[in-house]
């Protein structure tokens, strides 16, 4: 018993936290595991990678060759970076876990701890539902287990309910808005579009309806579409309108990229995304989605300022005779030589050539989670999914369009979306990459609307990306359980089937 004690100079769960100053600490660790590279540089461009809309580039055989198999649907239960993406999510569970638990007992400022504990909550549904659509189960774990905890396995459906129970309870506490000293703190608006998120995952569209019309009815207060498609992306005007809920990072902390005292605080996604010479060149978009930006042209004649600002392409230049030559320090006129670029388009959302000429790991750009402009369009499909008419639903769409320089949909190319809701929906469904593209949401996309489950869906998406040829319906809408985590939890957790 004597070696039984607490460790010197260090905090514990018994020992941390226990005071007002330990509450914020706390609370700001949960934030801190969106800057984990294995979250924001992972779980998220993932979910893009595995779509339609983005592919992994670069060598077969480099550093990035485990993202290859989440493209073409070879991945395997043993794999690194699957391992590495349930061990993220389950930290900031855990850390989410020791605010809920530990802070009402803390003695300090009954608005403040609430509000830390709506924070929480907020963060812990967010993990939830990155390891539901990702698995479709797991272990819900609602209080900071230690080490010895075997883990239970739970179903989609009683993991999406405590989802729901934590962002409800969070929307009643937390604020419309916080001070600028705490900007990027979650909002009563981001836990109510998470929510909405949610149901909809369930389609649950009349519940996800109300809660997207709480923040819709703030546009002009709280919400809105900023006037500068490409602020939405940039360092130079961040939290702004249309930055419903936004990871916060900064180039402060140049350090490494681990979860602790000394990790980097930047966005790191730019330098793996970056074309060969600047960065990696891991991800790159699909041919097909630059074709389909230029199908339509804005009310001035001119391509969607959308496509530049998304893709860096061979004909980029032709296409944008205005666009800047010089891509960081690369002139892009004589960068699509044979042994160069050709034949890629790399991902530029999200770049941070408009302020240097070199990329790193430690990018200043926060990356937006959810924008106003998915509030509007999931608002525009839960009209239709509720039994409303394209009339009523368009004007939401045309708020996105318009705010581009394009004409209504109903005066557009596309004009035909107008004939049934059947044609709309599917209209708003390539409105919505066009808009999103990138930004990790595809993959929930395609699962919500059916995509993955039907012959049709899967050939309509191999007419895109042929990597779908290996998609096995039934087993490759959901990622294995790692390995790992079967072993450890001695029959606590089961493999998807297939795997």
């Amino acid at each position: 018993s004597f070696l039984d004690k607490e460790p010197q100079g260090a905090l514990t769960q018994t020992t941390f936290p226990t005071s007002a100053t330990d509450a914020l600490l706390a609370v700001n660790a949960t934030y801190g595991t969106m800057l984990d590279v294995s979250f924001h540089s992972g779980t998220f461009p993932i979910l893009d990678i595995m779509s339609d809309d983005a592919r992994k580039g670069s060598n077969p055989t480099d550093q990035s060759a485990e993202i290859g198999p989440y493209d073409n649907f070879t991945f395997t239960k043993t794999g690194n970076e699957l391992k590495s993406w349930w061990a993220t999510l389950y930290v900031g569970i855990k850390r989410a876990n020791v605010v809920i638990e530990k802070v009402p007992a803390i003695d300090m400022d009954a608005t403040l701890r609430d509000r830390y504990i709506a924070e929480a909550k907020f963060l812990r549904a967010l993990w939830y539902f990155q390891v539901v659509l990702l698995w479709e189960k797991g272990s819900l774990v609602l209080e900071p287990v230690d080490a010895g905890y075997t883990p239970v396995q739970s179903t989609d459906a009683q993991i999406y309910a405590q989802i729901e129970k934590d962002l409800k309870e969070a929307a009643d506490v937390l604020p419309e808005t916080w001070d600028t000293a705490n900007k990027g703190r979650a909002t009563k608006g981001a836990a109510k579009a998470l929510l909405a998120k949610v149901y909809m995952q369930q389609n649950k569209y009349d519940v996800a309806k109300t809660e997207l019309q709480w923040l819709i009815s703030k546009e002009g207060s709280l919400y809105g579409l900023v006037t500068n498609w490409v602020d939405n992306f940039t360092h130079l005007n961040e939290n702004n309108s249309e930055g419903v809920f936004e990871i916060q990072f900064n180039d402060a902390n140049k350090g490494g990229t681990g979860n602790n005292a000394s990790m980097a605080t930047g966005f790191q996604r730019t330098q793996f995304y970056a074309p060969g010479g600047i960065g990696w060149g891991d991800g790159k978009a699909r041919q097909w989605l630059v074709d389909e930006y230029k199908k339509e042209k804005r009310v001035d004649g001119k391509n969607d300022i959308r496509l530049y600002h998304s893709i860096l392409y061979e004909q980029y230049l032709e296409d944008f005779p205005d666009g800047d030559p010089m891509y960081y320090y690369i002139d892009t006129r004589t960068a699509w030589e044979p042994r160069g670029w050709r034949g890629s388009c790399f991902i530029r959302k999200y770049n941070t050539s408009y302020f240097r000429q070199r990329e790193d790991y430690f990018a200043p750009n926060n990356y937006r989670v959810i924008r106003y402009a998915d509030v509007l369009l999931n608002y525009a499909e839960c009209i239709i999914k509720t039994g409303g008419a394209p009339e009523e639903a368009v004007q939401y769409v045309n708020k996105v369009r318009e705010r581009v320089n394009l004409s209504k949909l109903e005066d557009s190319v596309f004009k035909d979306a107008m004939n049934s809701p059947e044609a709309f929906m599917k209209r708003l469904q390539m409105e919505r990459t066009l808009e999103l593209c990138f930004e990790g949401w595809r993959w929930a996309d395609l699962k919500r609307w059916g995509l993955l489950d039907t012959q049709a869906g899967i050939d309509e998406l191999k007419s895109r990306d042929a990597d779908f040829n290996n998609f096995v319906i039934g087993k490759h809408k959901r990622l294995p359980i790692p390995q790992i985590e079967i072993d450890n939890s001695v029959g606590g957790l089961t493999q998807n089937p297939g795997y």
